[in-house]
């Protein structure tokens, strides 16, 4: 099992920059494929990025792709959504989550773990 601590959430101008990371607990963190989800104001949660046990498959919702880069640094247990160009239409709860999946998948049903959560709000 793994724990996950997401930081780096705030407020920020349209056309800003933020970088999310999420810290996991324990020994076995390169075992686990990772993803970044998020939830807008009253609407269902969307995938947004998605990263491979080594960081050498990425996969990105077409609304996010050219702006968000998701990496991760297994050494530190860490994995980070680096978002740039912001949009008001980003503003959102973003979610670190985990999964054991043997491939990679952008379905939420499909992650094990998961963050608590922190907001992003992008204003105009």
């Amino acid at each position: 099992q793994v724990q996950l601590v997401e930081s780096g959430g705030g407020l920020v101008q349209a056309g800003g920059s933020l970088r999310l990371s999420c810290a996991a607990s324990g020994r076995t963190f390169s075992d686990y494929r990772m993803g970044w989800f998020r939830q807008p104001p009253g609407k269902e949660r969307e995938f947004v990025a998605h990263i491979s046990w080594a960081g050498g498959i990425t996969y990105y919702a077409d609304s996010v792709k050219g702006r968000f880069t998701i990496f991760r640094d297994n050494a530190k247990n860490t994995v980070y959504l680096q978002m740039n160009s912001l949009k008001p239409e980003d503003t959102a709860i973003y979610y670190c989550a985990a999964t054991t999946a043997v491939k990679s998948t952008i379905r939420a049903a499909e992650y094990d773990y998961w963050g608590q959560g922190t907001q992003v709000t992008v204003s105009s």
